[in-house]
């Protein structure tokens, strides 16, 4: 929502609602017919391929930069995966036939989603690059890294168990990984979660996509990563 005109967010506030979203919420499931979009402010929402034997597997995922739900469904309204919440935090939402109807009578936003759609066209691709080429160590940091640009909190409630379910690997190997980040001081480990200690450094440790991907949404959709 940072990247739109005040007066194209004034079309869209009354009929905005701000929601409540706790980690593990489904919000929609593969193939129901999707009611909402949603504008993350400060949780952080996936959309995972669920496969026949109850095995998933993240394909997108969005936080304050974007908007949920409204890309991947544009013509049947038929959700093509499960949209679940995975931080705790709110969001405004809006009904999908009342977005894409001022979607249309204003040029501006429908300018601003398909920013959008370009943005998240780069970032997928990206990531099946940086999926085959780069290693499990840089590609959690750059995981920590947008989880960090997406939420204000200082703690990120990140544990391996889901740092392996994003990354697609092992337990045991995201532990080894987190192990070396912070007996290299870049990050620091509790009960709550992680604490990035030396961002910059973390920068260093993490792949060029991280920048890559964060860039394109700063050139394509301004503010979005603004945080507070």
């Amino acid at each position: 929502m940072a990247a739109l005109e005040p007066e194209d967010f004034a079309a869209l506030e009354p009929h905005l609602e701000v929601v409540k979203l706790r980690r593990r919420q489904v919000l929609c499931e593969t193939g129901e017919t999707l009611r909402y979009a949603y504008f993350p402010h400060d949780t952080v929402i996936s959309l995972v391929a669920v496969m026949e034997d109850g095995s998933s597997a993240e394909m997108s995922i969005c936080g304050r930069e974007g908007v949920v739900g409204l890309l991947t469904a544009l013509i049947s309204r038929q959700s093509f995966g499960r949209y679940i919440v995975q931080i705790d935090g709110t969001a405004s939402r809006i009904e999908v036939n009342k977005m894409h109807e001022i979607g249309n009578a204003r040029p501006s936003i429908r300018r601003v989603l398909w920013h959008f759609l370009e943005a998240i066209m780069a970032r997928i691709l990206q990531s099946v690059a940086c999926n085959a080429l780069h290693s499990v160590e840089a590609r959690c940091c750059r995981l920590i890294l947008s989880t960090d640009d997406r939420t204000d909190q200082d703690v990120l409630p990140l544990t391996h168990e889901f740092l392996a379910e994003r990354l697609g690997v092992q337990r045991s190997t995201v532990s080894a990984v987190m192990g070396r980040l912070q007996a290299a001081e870049l990050i620091r480990q509790g009960r709550g979660g992680i604490i990035v200690a030396d961002r910059a450094r973390l920068e260093g440790a993490a792949c060029e996509c991280y920048r890559r991907i964060h860039n394109t949404f700063e050139r394509l959709l301004p503010r979005t990563f603004t945080k507070g």
